[in-house]
């Protein structure tokens, strides 16, 4: 086991429920000119990726849709770097160059969220799950389906089955 900010523990692998409570957490860059809230559970199930640039950039990241995110200050100090399919919009600060979030390709309607970023009084836990981004299309397929699935289990586990419904018949 290791450790994200200080005295965090980091965890691998974990399904975080959305059913756990949101708590304010609050983050900023290196210099503190770009400063941010979010809204997150107090254990954050994280991405850890090996696509080209998360990969390079050691990037650890949650998604939270973008009425959990509040940007503070430092809009005027974040420039954007795109490349590849020119969706994602790799934001960073333009004195300390680091990413706190960006806005993901795999959800343009949400932030994704360094947890590195964060101030650690308001994290219990980081939770690590890989992701394949060498192999992204596949990989966020497969997980999609995966989601799928359990969501299509879930439902139907949670009401009584009709005997017209039961499998193997």
């Amino acid at each position: 086991m290791s450790t994200g900010p200080p005295g965090v523990e980091i965890d691998t692998p974990y399904a975080m429920s959305s059913q756990m409570p949101l708590v304010l957490h609050r983050g900023s860059c290196h210099c503190l000119a770009v400063r941010f809230e979010v809204q997150a559970p107090a254990v954050l199930n994280v991405i850890d990726c090996n696509c080209s640039i998360c990969a390079i950039k050691s990037n650890l990241h949650f998604i939270v849709p973008k009425a959990r995110f509040k940007l503070l200050q430092g809009e005027e100090m974040l420039t954007c770097y795109r490349f590849n399919s020119m969706q994602a919009q790799h934001l960073f600060c333009k004195v300390c160059g680091v990413q706190s979030f960006y806005i993901p390709r795999s959800n343009p309607d949400g932030y994704g969220v360094n947890p590195r970023c964060l101030d650690p009084s308001t994290i219990d836990k980081i939770v690590v799950e890989h992701f394949d981004g060498q192999n992204w299309e596949r990989e966020f397929d497969q997980k999609r389906q995966a989601l799928a699935e359990r969501s299509a289990d879930s439902s139907s586990s949670s009401r009584p089955t009709s005997t017209s419904e039961r499998s193997g018949d």
